[in-house]
């Protein structure tokens, strides 16, 4: 059963979150924090009584924008603690994503919270604290966790599933200009946005490589129908995909050359 600490300076949603957090059958007991300041003052005190102590906390669920410090703070804060509480990151900004996950967050759950989203993100946490009896076979270790946006599970061939503000949308694989790799994590760009998906670039290279997608970087997957220019200059080559201007590496331009050539000669 987790002990646990929502952080969230809105009292609406802070309230929310709480009830939601008190429905879970996993969760023994869940207490709510308005500031930073006070967070801060509730996690070293649970530190100090320890993990068994009447003022332990197992996870704490922290929106990132809260009064005083930010939530990225907080945590960089807690990585100095011996045995610090985990985190699952709370928030309606999906940019902060790949800083969370590198400060070893076990989930990132965006806004507005969906129940069953917010079920994972307590399944994740418990199986992280449960001891080998009691874990499931597949749990993401402290260090390389799956929080975030949800897997890049395709529902067809043709799309990929993305998460934003807390709603899964489907995004055309067509509509993907090029992809922009972060860390594990990947960024599709289209010509209305971005979206980061749970998935290693070198994933998305292999799988896509039928629907004309090619490495030009080792952070940059492109669709070859997208590019709009080949630019050499001084023995170095970029492309040019509407605003955006890419980088060739020297080991993928003969190669992006010469499919560039046979696609213009049909």
């Amino acid at each position: 059963m987790l002990r646990v600490l929502a952080v969230d300076d809105e009292k609406p949603l802070l309230e929310e979150l709480l009830y939601l957090l008190r429905s879970d059958d996993r969760v023994l007991s869940a207490e709510g924090a308005s500031d930073a300041t006070e967070a801060l003052r509730r996690i070293t005190r649970a530190v100090e009584s320890g993990p068994d102590g009447p003022d332990a906390i197992d996870v704490v669920f922290l929106d990132i924008q809260i009064a005083g410090l930010t939530g990225l703070d907080v945590a960089r804060l807690l990585a100095g603690f011996a045995r610090p509480p985990l985190i699952v990151f709370v928030t309606a900004h999906e940019g902060f994503a790949v800083q969370a996950f590198d400060l070893k967050a076990v989930d990132y759950v965006l806004k507005p919270v969906r129940p069953e989203r917010l079920a994972e993100a307590v399944r994740r946490a418990r199986a992280l604290l449960a001891g080998p009896e009691e874990a499931p076979p597949a749990v993401p270790s402290p260090r390389r966790p799956a929080p975030g946006p949800p897997p890049a599970a395709e529902r067809t061939p043709e799309q990929i599933a993305v998460e934003l503000g807390g709603v899964t949308r489907f995004v055309a694989i067509a509509d993907i200009a090029y992809v922009e790799a972060q860390g594990d994590y990947a960024r599709l760009h289209t010509d209305e946005g971005s979206h980061l998906v749970r998935i290693p670039l070198s994933t998305l290279e292999e799988r896509w490589a039928g629907h004309g997608f090619v490495r030009i970087h080792r952070r940059h997957l492109v669709a070859l129908g997208r590019i709009d220019e080949l630019r050499v200059d001084a023995g170095t080559t970029s492309v040019r995909i509407g605003p955006a201007e890419l980088q060739v590496s020297r080991r993928h331009a003969r190669q992006l050359r010469d499919l560039l050539m046979r696609q213009a000669t049909g």
